[in-house]
């Protein structure tokens, strides 16, 4: 968390880790409204290019919209990569690569919840 919200160049890189973290981390007491907010950033980051700013923006759009989202189904597989790969990875550009990596892994995981997710915030967010 220190390494990202420090990360200079006005791109919150913070988010995506936030949204990797919760993701992956998610349970099934977790709030509907959480593990929809935490795929639909991994999905703005890595399909739309969205910025961690842009991303925060997003939710707070969404939320606007609507209180009521999906309960997200876990998945069996939670990816093959950790915070811990984040943290192993030389601060600069090899660890904020590393931070892509695990968001993909971690969205990939989720991969049965894709359509869901893509169709409800592309609604929600007119894309």
């Amino acid at each position: 968390m220190f390494y990202t919200l420090g990360h200079t160049g006005g791109i919150f890189i913070h988010q995506h880790i936030v949204d990797a973290f919760t993701a992956q981390n998610a349970d099934r007491h977790a709030k509907p409204i959480t593990g929809f907010f935490a795929l639909a950033g991994l999905y703005l980051y890595l399909e739309k290019n969205y910025t961690g700013l842009e991303v925060r923006d997003a939710h707070l759009q969404m939320a606007k919209q609507t209180k009521a989202f999906p309960a997200i189904t876990l998945p069996d597989d939670w990816g093959a990569l950790t915070v811990c790969d984040v943290l192993a990875a030389p601060p600069g550009a090899d660890r904020d690569e590393m931070i892509r990596q695990w968001c993909l892994a971690v969205w990939d995981a989720y991969a049965d919840e894709h359509r869901m997710v893509i169709t409800i915030t592309k609604q929600l967010l007119n894309i």
